[in-house]
């Protein structure tokens, strides 16, 4: 029996097909052991081995799926009834058929352990879409091929040892042609409806094929779904997917009285301010780097990397639980600037980016607003020209604007690979400001706490790595770019007769375990700051405050009656009961309100949270709590967003 049995492992088509499926199972899995041990600080606090095996049991539904894709030529050429193949040529066509796709598979699944960490979840299609205009990619992955050289080891050992260990069957001509042609046509016969359950995830009739979300069964915070999921598979199931669709949770009528996105910024007799607005979009400034809203951490030592930012959040309107609408630059314009926040993809990247739309430059354009928006990068670069101009800004001052600016240092102050350092082009935004008529709307994107977490020679010796933060040398540089921004902005005239919003576009490296949970990534500052004191400068922790409430905010301060679609609040005028915030995370929507924090994924809720105490998320209160109301708010969030996405209704129609 032993022999008979090492014999078809031997020496069988069918025998050598099930060693090296084995073979890619392992590679998958030893991809995400890496992949956990990468981002370890992310997931072992919370892990336990009961988690563990929920995991483990995901994980292989999802590789079996991947493995299927990729190895489904393989498969087909090893197993096909032609006795013709049996030839070292044919096996060697095998070979390839087998190391190419699974190098491919194991090479993304190790570039996404570090690609994770800015994203926080696995890369799907729309990665070649939000890369497409970028011409510095060869030389950042050249920097993190470096710099992660233990991947490239092991990837290297990897591809190795499939090459070495791939297990080809024996040639020759079959001694017994009725055998061969009967057990590899049998053998083909069992392996197509095998594969298209391991394919679809599922035996069960009725049922549809898994998708990224399915993994949030496996585990208990949403983050931990990128553990069960892998890369290929999160690629494969997203390219030609249709990203919004529209939930049927309720009729219409329930659905406008759950939720209605369509607001009036202000009564028809409110005194218009005619203030100019300057909103500055500064990349990655999660709200740990700050120490102004942690007082209370490391015994009251705790001082973050911000001293300018922190004196002004002490002189302006801000707020104890302020979020994200998403986790990537390009979720941040749309959440901002047209109180559109990103659920499943990036805006940008989906076909509702064509849609009808608006935003705060072209609300303010019908009362004599200028308008203009500033990021130091490619004009190109991210989609952000494309999408300013479609919600109305009038100018836009790129990169090529700069250069051709004999007042500054032009491409010599490019940082090679994104965009303008953030001290020399803030002070190009200020005098350009300084020549625009008023009032005026300008917003300003920088660039420089970004990775590969560079900052201009002339500061390598002043500020420097703390906390292990590569990033926080970076946030110390673009904090005195700021102060030198206003320090230059207040000896303009227009300067006392603005109002100054900082937020972050989105969170980054962390060291503090509150910024790590699944809402604490999202955590970031929104400020308003008026020199004239007519906003009280004060720390609500009342309210919940977002990104796609800044627009409405300042619509309503400012005074001018604007009826407008937008998923947030008006964090001065409105209830505090009633402000909420809402974000998606790796196939779960995560709504809070009050002090709950709910999650779910579509279809049923999953957990629920008192996010003010249980500042980790370790209890999860579903099921002894009541929370049908914010449920049923938020399945009106987004049924409204689907809908209006799918139908071009973005913007009122007269």
């Amino acid at each position: 029996m032993f022999n008979s049995l090492k014999n078809f492992f031997k020496s069988s088509c069918i025998g050598a097909a099930i060693l090296n499926m084995a073979m890619a199972y392992v590679a998958f899995m030893l991809c995400r052991v890496v992949f956990f041990l990468v981002n370890y600080s992310t997931f072992a606090p919370y892990m336990s081995w009961n988690l563990a095996g929920q995991m483990l049991r995901g994980a292989m539904v999802f590789d079996t799926s991947a493995l299927l894709y990729l190895n489904a030529l393989y498969l087909v050429v090893t197993l096909l009834p032609l006795h013709v193949k049996e030839t070292k040529v044919f096996h060697n066509v095998a070979k390839w058929c087998y190391i190419i796709p699974n190098a491919v598979g194991v090479m993304a699944n190790l570039i996404d352990a570090v690609y994770f960490q800015y994203t926080g979840r696995r890369t799907t299609m729309t990665v070649f879409s939000e890369f497409g205009n970028e011409t510095n990619l060869a030389g950042i992955f050249g920097v993190e091929l470096l710099r992660h050289w233990y991947l490239v080891l092991i990837f290297a050992v990897m591809l190795v040892l499939m090459w070495k260990l791939f297990k080809k069957p024996a040639s020759g001509r079959p001694r017994r042609l009725a055998a061969y042609y009967v057990s590899q046509s049998v053998a083909l016969l069992l392996l197509t409806p095998l594969a298209i359950i391991g394919i679809r995830g599922s035996a069960t009739a009725g049922t549809r094929p898994i998708t990224i979300s399915n993994a949030n069964q496996y585990v208990n915070r949403a983050v931990e779904t990128s553990v069960v999921l892998n890369t290929p598979f999160s690629i494969i199931r997203t390219i030609g997917k249709e990203i919004f669709v529209t939930p049927d949770y309720m009729p219409d009528d329930m659905m406008v009285a759950a939720y209605n996105p369509v607001h009036r910024s202000a009564p028809a007799d409110t005194l218009n301010r005619r203030k100019n607005v300057v909103v500055l979009i500064v990349e990655s400034l999660g709200k740990e780097y700050i120490g102004f809203y942690n007082h209370n951490v490391d015994g009251g030592q705790y001082k973050g990397y911000t001293p300018f930012v922190d004196s002004l959040a002490a002189r302006s309107l801000t707020f104890a639980y302020s979020y994200a609408n998403g986790r990537k630059s390009m979720d941040a314009m749309p959440s901002i600037l047209s109180a559109i926040p990103m659920f499943v993809e990036p805006f940008f990247l989906t076909p509702a980016s064509l849609n009808d739309i608006k935003g705060l430059p072209s609300y303010l354009s019908q009362f004599g607003y200028n308008s203009a928006f500033f990021h130091g990068g490619h004009n190109i670069s991210m989609g952000f020209s494309a999408f300013a101009h479609a919600i109305g800004y009038d100018r836009y001052f790129g990169l090529d604007e700069y250069e051709q600016d004999g007042n500054y240092g032009g491409y010599d102050d490019f940082d090679g690979k994104w965009a303008i350092w953030d001290e020399p082009f803030l002070q190009f935004t200020a005098d350009c400001m300084a020549e625009m008529k008023e009032p005026f709307v300008a917003t300003v994107f920088t660039a420089t706490s970004h990775h590969p977490y560079k900052i201009p020679e002339e500061y390598e010796d002043v500020f420097k790595i703390e906390d292990g933060l590569e990033i926080s040398r970076c946030i110390r540089y673009t904090d005195h770019a700021l102060r030198r921004f206003f320090e230059k902005a207040s000896r303009e005239p227009w300067y006392d007769s603005t109002v100054f919003v900082i937020v972050a576009d989105h969170t980054n490296q962390n060291r503090l375990p509150q910024y790590s949970t699944d809402i604490g990534s999202f955590a970031i500052p929104i400020i308003f700051y008026t020199p004239d004191g007519s906003l009280q400068p004060q720390l609500r922790n009342d309210v919940v405050a977002q990104q796609t409430d800044i627009t409405p905010t300042l619509l309503a301060y400012l005074g001018y009656e604007v009826e407008y679609v937008g998923f947030g609040c008006d964090l001065i005028n409105d209830n505090p009961a009633d402000t909420w915030i809402v974000n998606y995370n790796n196939g779960i929507y995560q709504f809070l309100q009050g002090d709950k924090m709910i999650q779910f994924d579509g279809e049923r809720l999953r957990a629920v949270y008192d996010f003010r105490s249980d500042t980790l998320l370790m209890h999860n209160l579903v099921g002894t709590v009541e929370v049908d109301e914010m449920e049923t708010k938020l399945e009106a969030i987004i049924q409204q967003y689907m809908q209006r996405m799918n139908n071009n209704e973005l913007v009122l129609r007269k």
